[in-house]
């Protein structure tokens, strides 16, 4: 029996898990001056998931600010007494396509500045001499990778987060969190309440447990993760053996002792403690446990791993360490403040949380205090998982998947399978019966391209490597039809939010950098900023009435903008946010052609200029026509209320036959948005980037003041998103590649593809402002070879505009559009 600990009554922060999380968070909290932080365990320091980690760290990651926070984790492991090894990582390629992967991977790491190198099978077993080389086609090797001690590392956390005043109770349970008015008041223990303005719930694999207990949905999954631990076999030596990953046999090694810990991530995964409804129940007393081996289950790693060490073949064995570890739907830690306002989350690790621990800290410790999160974090954050994820199936089915893929290449624009489809647009039914490719974001069916329309492009434009796998011909054709005729596409999926009540409009100009509040009918493009000063939103407002606006931003931003809007709202009830994305089909109808197609269809006058909206009737179907366009061409987003979608699709389709009118998809809107230069949020734009830097000062209002408005005058522009053109066309970047000037690395793609108009392969990237100017000469690493091209004036396409504004002319003659 523990004897009753006496908690405090009152802390302005609570952390609840004594984990590597946990204790980072209290250690980057003390470092930044926050004292009164208290943490509690329900039972001892690391007797969750991190006591039975294999202990690897891996700095290179697939996004640049995940990658930021393991090299950091790597800097402070090595100022910590936490037996940290630098020993050095290798990652071995035994197929083309892993081949590819290694070399894109090196280019990577050359815009961090991180030493990775190519190496061949030979240098592999030079440096891990129990490996044998057989089918390895090449290698790279990091020598700032390496291991550590996960016990040691949380108790050299919790000591520093101690002598930085921080209190840590052990055997102190939570049974319950107080939540009332929408943020949290306090976190109940078996000892007693304590109060609190912050309460983060860092409990691993108990963090969806902890959530219920303030209503909040964890989308975590405990899955029961196998390695073994070897006696020891090999032969004393002062050079440390480098971890080593073989991708494609699914195995990880790195040494302990002198013998062998080995890992990997078998097909057939084993998720653990869930009942009858798929609902994480994990005994109140599994603590500094483990789950029974399970050797059948692990013997297809097992034989992988023979295959590379052929002395695991006769090795004896000390044990199988058979822990679960907590793994989210799409392998992307789950961090940040929840619904809840004072919530945070720092769970879902995913079996790297020792290799992410340090960065976890020191973001989640940043974000308290700052009340916001001063780096990028938005793939990690708990708010992009929809409504959808509430369902135990469906996160099931999704973390099923990604465990079982772990090790598996993931080419830009592959889709996942599981749980599909799930939220489907009025006019799916017409897109699967005319062969839509369907692509899946947010839970969202979306058309990528028609196999039909492949027949009308040309199958030799296809892109080498990569930027092939996931093509087709389709894509051309329908980039063409928008260009020269016109292209339905259907935009259903883009999330649409409601800002109404008599506060809205004075409330959106304090939140935009541009003016929104305009008269009825006008659309404006505009950004909404950090108090850094970055883009935090990226969207359109129209406003529908003079106490009402409507914004359309990005399918999988939604959850995102809303939560950013309605943390500033005021709380007098002036002001209402609603998302009324389901309440509308969203149909694009662009190109030259656009006039004759819809002309015919209403009784109403088209001639509203560009960048304002009508209320107009499309056949027998009541629409919401706004004059945007995202492809740089003329035509509208129509919006009708969901029931009538089907309808007006099958409208807009029958009249656009005689026209040439051909449905396309989200590729060809990409390819057509890259000639024209518009930018997407979280890769060309991002919370790190002003508008100054991305060439949008165009949007920012100087005699206005808004959040940011401050730290964006007080930033120098040192480095500017520009348009890059290579000279081989089929030669596409795809994002994250190096871009250098006169052979040295001075910045990282955001977006690329190719421009079927202009018949070229485009890239975007931030480079510095002093070699921003046009013609300045650059280099870009796609896939081990640098291909040359050089920085051009933007827009490629339509400089002047004319397109989107100017006299449209179709079969019925010369109409103006605005």
């Amino acid at each position: 029996m523990q004897r009753p600990r006496e908690l405090p009554d009152r802390a302005r922060v609570v952390i609840i898990g004594g984990g590597v999380g946990g204790t980072s968070i209290a250690y980057h909290l003390a470092g930044l001056g926050e004292r009164d932080v208290v943490l509690v365990d329900r039972d001892e320091l690391t007797s969750g998931s991190t006591f039975h980690s294999a202990g690897l760290v891996g700095q290179l990651r697939s996004s640049v600010t995940l990658t930021r926070m393991m090299m950091y984790s790597v800097e402070l492991y090595r100022a910590l007494d936490c037996g940290w090894v630098e020993c050095g990582g290798i990652r071995l390629a035994c197929t083309p396509e892993r081949e590819e992967e290694v070399h894109r991977q090196v280019a990577w790491a050359r815009t961090f500045g991180l030493p990775l190198e190519l190496i061949s099978a030979g240098e592999a077993q030079e440096r891990f001499p129990p490996m044998v080389p057989d089918g390895v086609r090449v290698g790279s090797y990091l020598a700032t990778d390496g291991y550590l001690d996960p016990s040691r590392l949380t108790y050299a956390l919790a000591e520093g987060a101690r002598e930085g005043g921080a209190r840590i109770f052990t055997h102190s349970r939570v049974t319950a969190i107080d939540v009332r008015d929408g943020r949290v008041r306090a976190v109940e223990t078996e000892w007693g309440r304590v109060e609190c303005e912050v309460c983060v719930i860092a409990g691993g694999m108990y963090a969806a447990e902890l959530g219920r207990l303030a209503g909040v949905r964890v989308p975590i999954v405990p899955m029961a993760h196998e390695y073994l631990v070897t006696q020891p076999f090999l032969e004393r030596s002062e050079r440390r053996l480098p971890t080593l990953r073989d991708p494609d046999h699914l195995i990880y090694f790195r040494e302990e002792g002198q013998g062998l810990v080995m890992g990997g991530y078998e097909r057939a995964c084993a998720p653990w403690s869930l009942d009858a409804d798929l609902v994480d129940r994990i005994p109140p007393d599994f603590n500094g446990r483990l789950l029974e081996e399970d050797w059948p289950r692990f013997e297809a790693i097992a034989e992988a791993s023979r295959l590379r060490v052929p002395a695991m073949e006769d090795v004896k064995v000390t044990r199988l360490i058979n822990g679960p570890e907590a793994f989210t739907p799409d392998n992307e830690f789950c961090l940040g403040e929840s619904e809840v306002d004072g919530l945070f989350v720092a769970a879902g690790f995913c079996a790297h949380g020792l290799a992410g621990a340090g960065g976890v800290g020191k973001v989640m410790a940043e974000w308290i205090v700052a009340g916001e999160p001063q780096v990028d974090v938005w793939h990690m954050d708990i708010r992009r998982f929809g409504p959808q994820y509430r369902s135990p199936r469906y996160t099931l089915a999704r973390t099923r998947e990604v465990y079982e893929t772990y090790y598996d290449i993931r080419y830009p624009g592959q889709e996942r399978q599981a749980g599909r489809p799930l939220k489907v647009s009025s006019a799916y039914g017409w897109h699967r019966d005319h062969g839509a490719e369907f692509g899946e974001k947010s839970g969202w069916e979306r058309v990528n391209w028609y196999a039909a329309n492949a027949a009308a492009g040309d199958p030799s434009l296809r892109p080498r490597g990569w930027a092939g796998q996931q093509w087709s011909p389709a894509i051309g054709a329908e980039h063409t039809a928008a260009r020269e005729r016109a292209a339905l596409f259907d935009e259903s999926s883009f999330a649409k939010l409601e800002v109404a009540g008599p506060g809205a409009a004075e409330f959106l100009e304090t939140l935009c950098d541009n003016r929104v509040a305009r008269d009825v009918g006008r659309i404006t493009y505009t950004q909404m900023l950090n108090a850094r000063g970055g883009i935090e939103c990226d969207f359109t407002v129209t406003r529908l009435a003079e106490d009402a606006f409507q914004i359309v931003t990005g399918t999988a931003f939604g959850a995102h903008d809303l939560a950013w809007i309605r943390r500033h709202a005021p709380r007098d009830g002036s002001v209402r946010l609603l998302d009324t994305t389901s309440r509308w089909a969203c149909f694009a109808l662009w190109g030259p052609r656009a006039f004759d197609v819809v002309g015919p269809l209403t009784p109403d006058a088209l001639d509203f200029p560009y960048l304002t909206m009508r209320e107009i009737v499309v056949g027998d179907v009541p629409v919401r026509a706004l004059r945007v366009t995202f492809v740089g061409e003329a035509g509208w987003e129509l919006y009708a209320p969901a029931e009538y979608g089907a309808g007006l699709w099958r409208t807009l389709w029958e009249a656009g036959a005689p026209h040439g009118l051909v449905a396309g998809g989200y590729r060809a809107i990409d390819s057509l948005r890259l000639e024209k230069g518009y930018r997407v949020w979280g890769a060309d734009i991002t919370p790190d980037d002003t508008p100054h830097e991305a060439s949008l000062s165009f949007c920012v209002r100087d005699d206005k003041d808004f959040i940011g408005a401050g730290a964006l005058r007080a930033r120098a522009v040192e480095r500017r998103l520009v348009c890059i053109v290579l000279e081989d066309p089929r030669s596409v970047a795809l994002g994250n590649e190096p871009v250098a000037v006169g052979g040295r690395v001075v910045g990282r793609v955001t977006t690329g593809g190719f421009g079927y108009t202009t018949g070229a392969s485009i890239a975007y990237a931030y480079v510095p402002a002093e070699y921003a100017a046009p013609d300045t000469e650059v280099a870009i690493d796609v896939f081990g070879g640098w291909v040359a091209g050089r920085i051009v004036r933007e827009p490629l396409y339509d400089a002047a505009g004319e397109r989107v504004r100017g006299v449209q002319t179709g079969a019925a003659g010369a109409r103006s559009m605005g």
